[in-house]
């Protein structure tokens, strides 16, 4: 997350005690956040927009039962993945196959928006690379290295808050992020191997 949400800046604590102010800063400078989570899970653009929605209406409705037992970003990316499990098993059960999350999808992610404010073109041109390169990457992993992957790496969150909002042990958390930093070395290993090869 891009801000600290703990003590004061607690938005559902706050939000309980009448306080809306931290609950609608979260929302204004978190959306790109849970934007690219869904998207990096595989949502298509409009699908990450109502699920970054769904969140935010669900954290808020949470509200007045929330106790503080964990971080903030902990419980807000919980409230997240179940959004997006949900959201693919109703997926599998209209088309009638099994719940998979899909390819990333092509369109470009919010944070990298971000990076192209740089004024330098050849900057912006060498960020749009990496970024491609690493949604591909991303893109190998199974949904479950992938969410590992996304909360402990991208969003910093420690094991053992990954491993409660997975549900999962927490030598599975690591092993699962052992297996995933490995594959997405390979495979922007490979990467890189195959455009040396075309020039």
């Amino acid at each position: 997350m891009r801000g600290s949400w703990e003590g004061e800046r607690d938005p559902l604590a706050a939000l309980a005690a009448g306080d809306p102010g931290p609950f609608e800063e979260l929302v204004r400078t978190e959306v790109t956040t849970f934007l690219g989570f869904f998207q990096r899970l595989g949502a298509d653009p409009e699908e990450a927009r109502d699920l970054t929605q769904e969140v935010f209406l669900k954290l808020f409705q949470h509200a007045r039962r929330y106790r503080r037992s964990e971080r903030f970003a902990a419980f807000a990316f919980r409230v997240a993945r179940n959004a997006w499990v949900d959201r693919t098993r109703r997926r599998a059960l209209r088309s009638g196959s099994s719940p998979r999350s899909g390819a990333v999808s092509d369109e470009r992610d919010p944070l990298e928006l971000v990076a192209d404010a740089a004024p330098d073109a050849g900057e912006k041109l060498a960020t749009s690379e990496v970024s491609r390169r690493l949604h591909a990457a991303l893109a190998t992993l199974t949904d479950g290295h992938r969410c590992v992957f996304e909360l402990g790496v991208l969003q910093e969150l420690g094991y053992r808050e990954v491993s409660e909002i997975l549900g999962i042990p927490v030598g599975t958390v690591k092993s699962r992020m052992f297996h995933a930093v490995r594959r997405l070395r390979e495979a922007l290993e490979d990467d890189g191997s195959e455009r040396e090869e075309r020039a």
